[in-house]
């Protein structure tokens, strides 16, 4: 197992910026989603933990070691790719060992490994099939195999359940945290799904643009986003954005919104806006269901974003 620190990371292709001074810490045995739009840069972070993004800016540590400038191969991670990119005339048994076969790995000790990930993976009766025989769960289960026998201390998933069907994702989410329990590894996860990032990870790392714009465990992304941007890309609908003032009557705190309407909100939500120097600002409003009822959370976002 092992911890992540990001420090000032950046990543520049011409005068394009896909990332811009990434600072993070991933502590060890955290399952941690980077979630966010298509082009935000959250494969390209996870590129750069791996070291297949060439020269970037910023420093890459992991389990306290700088290892900026060290090859991919000797940074003790694993990674899990989209497309599978499996060996098609190996069989399964192959397409997991044959990492540990190229570094010279004694058999005996390639036998057991082999056997251990198998069995976690519940690939036992598929050793001798190859790819082309197997079902797309069950190509992307030889995939986390081939990674696993490693024995890595830093797993890297990027977006690997991306071209399965629904089905299958939700089995091979099921499948993930379960290996997450048992394992207790470090994990980075990379998705733009936002059900997979709120039921598997224990943090969620918001990205935008390039920058990140909010780390929290899911509930708190959920309840409290930290921006306009959060607020809006969280949640299935999307919340609704009320522009609103902040009042006082007879003492208590509320929102004035269009038409003359007053919200009660809290003194905590009062003292968030006034630390953000606004006087006005808008309202975000999530419904949920208790009981087949629509019930709305009146939550005031500061910021542009």
């Amino acid at each position: 197992m092992a911890n992540l620190e990001l420090i000032d990371v950046g990543k520049r292709y011409g005068a394009t910026s896909a990332l811009k001074a990434i600072n993070l810490s991933v502590p060890d045995g955290e399952f941690c989603a980077f979630l966010g739009p298509s082009g935000c840069g959250k494969s390209t972070l996870l590129r750069i933990v791996a070291g297949l993004a060439g020269e970037h800016e910023g420093t890459v540590r992991i389990s306290g070691r700088d290892v900026t400038a060290i090859a991919p191969s000797d940074r003790g991670v694993a990674m899990v790719f989209q497309s599978f990119a499996l060996y098609p005339h190996m069989n399964v048994a192959r397409n997991i060992s044959f990492g540990l076969s190229m570094q010279g790995v004694p058999r005996a000790v390639i036998a057991e490994k082999l056997a251990k990930a198998a069995r976690m993976l519940q690939l036992e009766p598929l050793l001798e099939r190859r790819p082309a025989e197997l079902s797309g769960g069950q190509r992307q289960r030889v995939a986390i195999g081939r990674a696993l026998v490693r024995e890595p201390g830093l797993f890297l998933f990027d977006e690997p359940l991306s071209s399965l069907d629904a089905a299958l994702r939700v089995q091979m989410r099921i499948e993930l945290e379960r290996l997450h329990a048992e394992l207790r590894a470090t994990m980075i996860y990379v998705t733009h799904d936002q059900v997979e990032a709120m039921t598997m990870a224990d943090r969620i790392v918001v990205m935008n643009a390039g920058h990140i714009e909010q780390v929290g465990d899911p509930l708190t992304i959920y309840r409290q986003p930290a921006n306009l941007f959060v607020a809006g890309f969280i949640g299935t609908p999307r919340m609704n954005f009320l522009p609103a003032q902040p009042v006082a009557q007879q003492d208590e705190p509320a929102l004035l919104i269009r038409g003359g309407v007053r919200v009660p909100i809290s003194i905590e939500s009062v003292a968030h806006v006034l630390i953000a120097g606004r006087s006005t600002f808008k309202m975000t409003y999530a419904y949920e269901t208790i009981n087949g009822q629509p019930v709305g959370t009146p939550t005031p976002v500061s910021g542009n974003r």
